[in-house]
Formats: structure tokens, C-alpha cells, sequence
């Protein structure tokens, strides 16, 4: 096994799908200045690129990046995907975690740019220095979890080696459609499996045939910092609840406080029995069957239910193993008014075999079945099917039909809900938020600023439901709020660049991070300097936004989430209008004012 140096991780592979090929570039000059994950990944994609270009077109590039700290230190597991989403036509970022960072950082890379798009389906088979484009005819088309079991049994590398496949809604590039990472891990927002379909790529396969050299005079130094890491994670509560219940063991307290969006956001809480039903503490009663981590991570925060059904009479059953978590039940619970923890779990594991956004997916349904109820959708849009509430036979064959595609009304929920809104009406409660579906939060200004101007409009971008929830009961201004959430957007530039899961956003400070990276050769990180570099990848990310025709001034606030008490109490649009104002100064002073 091949040795390399920490702070010489900075090959970038760059495939070409049209044209068969690879090279391998060193580029230190990208890693020296933006340490890794989405810093070079952003650069990467400002290169590679064009303006304007279509997002399901050869033209638009797909970026994989890791960071400094990955393989390495605990809790350093993600991986980082830079696009140009189909379902916003802008910045496309998801994370994942699974084994992948670790395979492509020990497959000897800093970050993957795969450009172009093939003739004939085809899978990559990246095995260190090795690359091999092999023809995947015989598994389009298969879902996404099966896909799995079979580069399994055909491809080495076990144990250090990740599978990033599409499902059936890539390959018919539904704009939400997510990649499936180890089963139980997605790159789930913006859609990056539609432009995986669109390359007619349907997985990525990377093993590990290297590893990493600790330089011999930080080795003692090394040890002490990882082991003070570890000790955290493991030992004290910053990440004690992760592992418990998971982010499901959320669930009851945010109904409980008002910050629940239930049927389409009907109400911002579902009635007592129904929290209880979806509740963390009842579905890990009932089905939780194991615990799972990312690799390099000790937190086990995956969890999984066993869901148990009879298919023919007889005791015939089947035993079925799927992911769930807080998300996931607010979109495809809660949101669409279930009554059963078990008909939840049934749409989710549905969802991840045909490879679709969780969020996107229960948001578009939720707003297809309020539509439905008010008349503007009717059967003859829905070939058949009648929306109601709790439906989950409905559901199942509509998320069928979104894949399918049998009429222009499928095809048009397939570009998901601002589309489809825009063309049947029904806008005022379509809940997307820069052409982006609806987290799950309620919470207050922050979560929906946070939802509106965040780069990837991804709740995680500065954690708005989080300050929300910090903010009840005291008074503040426009001002403070908007500057709270730049600024953890801006460090958290710094934690996906790492790249460090956000679950330990609390055990990586600034000074453990300047420890860890000294520990491993890479020196003369400041606190201040890292600052910096936060505010130069979040503008960076924005100014590609920007490029690509995003406006802050035309911004679509769905009515609805000021019909509905928050714990706030009602918001105004007047106030979100303002703060988004506030928000565009704010961006433009921090970039200038920034030392870099």
C-alpha cells in the first residue's frame, strides 16, 4: 500500500465521460488556499463550468471534493458534490457520508470533476491510479439499492470501497432525483442523480489502495489531538443524542412547540396522537434494528428500522431494512397527514429504491393532495389517482407515476413544485423556497431566511430554525438576525471544507481545527484566517448564484407561512423582505471587509 503525505493530498482526477478518458492534475495551488471539500470544490466548478450552461447538458460538470482532515480524524466523513442543480438552475451542493470520503481520499484525491456524458449507460470503476469506464446496459433501470448488491459482487475493493448509484428517477432525470451512497446514505438535495442520468452514469465506484503519512516529528502531536477528539465525540454529550435517538428524537418537542409543518403546513402541529404516533421514542420502540456509522466516525448516528409484512398469505413475510430520520419523517409523515409510523416507512423505502429526494418528494405530494382538495388538480390531471390525506397507496403509485411519467402533469411534478405550481396555480401554498422544497422547520424568520438566501437553501446552511428556537421569548432586531446567520454560514464554509460533518459542528472549534491541521504538516492556520476564508467560499458560492441569474429581489414567499402562527407568533412579509435586503448588504460588506 502506497504512502502519502497529509498535506500532499492534492491530486484532482478529472474525467472525461464523452471522450472515454483521465488525467490527474496537482493542485496545490487550490488546496494550499481553500484546504478542500466545498473551498476547491466551488473554484473547481467556477473552472469547469460554462455560463449559463443547462444543467441536464454534457456541459455541466459534477465535483466531488473531500478535505484535509479526511481519513484522519473522527467525525471527518463527508463528502462534498458541486453541480449546477436542474431543480433551482443554480449552485447544486450535497454532502453524503457512508464510506466515500474515505475511498476517494485513500484512492490518492483530493477531489473527482466528471465531465461530459456518454454515449451507452456506463459505470466508473475508479480503483486508485486505475480508471476504467464500464458498460452499465444491464443495470439501467434497476433500482438503486440493487445496484449495490451488484457492484458488490463484481467489483473489489470490500470494506474500503463506496458505491455512489442513481435509481430509476436519475435516469429519467426527475429534478430531484438523489444518488444513493451505501444504501443508507444519499446525496439527497438539488438533484444530483438527474444530472448523473443526463451523463448516463449510473455509478461510481472507488476503491482505496493507499494511505496516509503522518510526518514522523507530528506523530506525538497527532495522537494527542486525534485522541482529544475522539474523547469528545465519544465521552462527553456533543454528540451523545445522535446516537440515541438520532435527529428523530427531535420530532415530538418540535411539534410540541409549534414548529411542525403538517398537511402542506395546514397547521404548524400535528394533533397529539399523530407526534406520538411519529415520534423518535415510538419508531425506535417498535423498529429500530441497528445503528450504523459513516466510516472514521464513531457516532453510529444511521438509524434503521426493520419493517415486517405479510405478501402472501400463508406466513409468507418479508423483512425490510430502511433509514430513517428527522427529515425524512417530516416530508413523508407528517407533511403528508400519515397516520402510521409503518405507511411512513413504506414511502420512505420506496423513495430510496427508485432514488428521489425525501424532502422534495413529500413537499411536491403534500401540495399535489391540497390541490387536489381545492379543485385546481382533478383526476384527469392525476391519471386517476384521488389525493387524500394519509394515503399511502395513493402516494405510492403517484411517486410511481412522478418516474413514469404517463402525462404532461407527472412531467411537470417531476421539475418539482415551484415548476409545477407555476403551470396549475396554486403558488400561495407551494412551499419552495428558491425553487427549493421546504425543510422541515417552522420555527420562525431565521429558518425561512435561512431557506431563502442560504447558498444551497438547504436548512443546514446556517441552521435558521436553530436561532429561532434560541431567540423565543427575547426581543431582536432584523439586523442581529440576519448577521447571526451570515456568520454561521460563513464558518460552516470552513466545516465543509474540512470536510467535518455538521453533527460535530460543536467538537471541531476553531482551535481544535488549527491543532488538527498543524498535528498533520499543514501549519500557520489562525483563527482569524480561517474566518476569512468562510466569508470567501460563502461569496464565492453566491457570486455563482448570481452568474447563473439568481436575484434576492425576486424571491417567491409562498402566503402561506404567513398564515400560520410560528412560535414567533405570525410572520410579515414586510420583515422578510427587509432582512433579505439587510442580508444582500450584509454579503457584499463581509466580502470587501474580508483580509484574504
Amino acid at each position: 500500500m502506497l504512502l502519502t503525505k497529509a498535506k500532499e493530498m492534492n491530486r484532482v482526477l478529472y474525467i472525461d465521460l464523452t471522450k472515454k478518458d483521465n488525467k490527474i492534475e496537482d493542485r496545490e495551488d487550490l488546496f494550499d488556499e481553500y484546504l478542500g471539500g466545498s473551498g476547491v470544490a466551488i473554484k473547481l466548478l467556477e473552472e469547469e463550468c460554462p455560463k449559463g450552461v443547462d444543467p441536464l447538458s454534457a456541459g455541466n460538470p459534477i465535483i466531488f471534493a473531500v478535505g484535509p482532515l479526511t481519513a484522519l480524524y473522527p467525525s471527518a466523513s463527508k463528502t462534498v458534490a458541486m453541480f449546477k442543480s436542474p431543480l433551482t438552475g443554480n449552485l447544486g451542493e450535497s454532502h453524503t457520508g457512508g464510506r466515500s470520503a474515505m475511498a476517494i481520499k485513500l484512492a490518492g484525491y483530493g477531489a473527482i470533476v466528471i465531465k461530459g456524458s456518454s454515449d451507452i449507460p456506463l459505470y466508473l470503476a475508479i480503483h486508485g491510479d486505475e480508471v476504467k469506464f464500464k458498460d452499465a446496459s444491464s443495470i439501467w433501470g434497476i433500482e438503486a439499492v440493487a445496484v449495490g448488491r451488484i457492484l458488490r459482487e463484481v467489483e473489489p475493493g470490500a470494506g474500503v470501497r463506496t458505491i455512489i448509484r442513481i435509481g430509476r428517477a436519475g435516469e429519467k432525470m426527475v429534478r430531484y432525483a438523489c444518488a444513493v451512497c451505501e444504501t443508507y446514505r444519499h446525496f439527497g438535495r438539488l438533484g444530483l442523480g438527474a444530472v448523473m442520468g443526463s451523463k448516463k452514469l449510473k455509478a461510481v465506484v472507488i476503491s482505496a489502495d493507499k494511505s496516509i503519512e503522518i510526518p514522523k516529528e507530528k506523530r506525538k502531536e497527532y495522537k494527542k489531538v486525534y485522541d482529544e477528539i475522539q474523547d469528545v465525540v465519544v465521552e462527553t454529550d456533543a454528540m451523545e443524542k445522535y446516537h440515541d435517538l438520532g435527529t428523530a428524537g427531535k420530532i415530538y418537542e418540535m411539534n410540541k412547540l409549534g414548529g411542525m409543518a403538517y398537511k402542506n403546513l395546514e397547521s404548524a402541529s400535528a394533533p397529539e396522537e399523530i407526534a406520538r404516533e411519529f415520534s423518535g421514542e415510538n419508531i425506535a420502540e417498535k423498529y429500530l434494528s441497528r445503528r450504523v456509522s459513516c466510516a472514521h466516525c464513531p457516532v453510529g448516528c444511521i438509524h434503521l428500522a426493520s419493517l415486517r409484512e405479510l405478501y402472501e398469505p400463508g406466513y409468507y413475510f418479508k423483512t425490510s431494512t430502511i433509514p430513517y430520520d428527522n427529515e425524512t419523517i417530516y416530508a413523508l409523515g407528517f407533511m403528508l397527514g400519515m397516520k402510521s409510523a409503518e405507511d411512513y416507512l413504506r414511502l420512505i423505502d420506496m423513495v430510496d429504491r427508485i432514488g428521489m429526494d425525501a424532502i422534495s418528494t413529500g413537499v411536491t405530494l403534500a401540495w399535489v393532495t391540497e390541490a387536489y382538495e381545492r379543485g385546481i388538480i382533478t383526476k384527469e390531471h392525476t391519471d386517476g389517482l384521488e389525493f387524500h390525506w394519509g394515503d399511502v397507496q395513493v402516494y405510492s403509485e403517484a411517486i410511481e407515476k412522478i418516474v413514469g411519467m404517463p402525462n404532461e402533469f407527472y412531467q411537470n411534478l417531476a421539475k418539482g413544485v415551484e415548476h409545477a405550481s407555476s403551470v396549475y396555480g396554486g403558488q400561495d401554498y407551494a412551499l419552495a423556497f428558491g425553487g427549493n422544497e421546504m425543510p422541515e422547520y417552522h420555527t420562525g424568520i431565521a429558518c425561512y431566511l435561512n431557506n431563502l438566501t442560504g447558498a444551497r437553501h438547504s436548512h443546514l446552511d446556517s441552521a435558521g430554525y436553530d436561532l429561532d428556537q434560541k431567540l423565543i421569548g427575547k426581543e431582536f432586531t432584523l439586523e442581529e438576525v440576519v448577521k447571526g446567520l451570515l456568520k454561521e454560514e460563513e464558518w460552516r464554509q470552513i466545516l465543509s471544507s474540512l470536510v467535518v460533518c455538521f453533527f460535530a459542528r460543536k467538537v471541531y472549534s476553531a482551535e481544535r481545527i488549527i491543532k488538527a491541521l498543524d498535528a498533520i504538516g499543514i501549519e500557520n492556520w489562525t483563527e482569524e484566517k480561517l474566518e476569512d476564508l468562510g466569508s470567501v467560499i460563502h461569496r464565492a458560492k453566491m457570486d455563482f448564484k448570481f452568474r447563473e441569474g439568481f436575484d434576492l429581489a425576486k424571491l417567491r414567499i409562498p402566503k402561506r407561512i404567513f398564515e400560520v402562527p410560528t412560535p414567533h407568533g405570525i410572520l410579515k412579509e414586510g420583515d422578510i423582505r427587509k432582512a433579505i435586503e439587510i442580508y444582500g448588504e450584509m454579503i457584499f460588506y463581509s466580502h470587501s471587509s474580508s483580509k484574504l
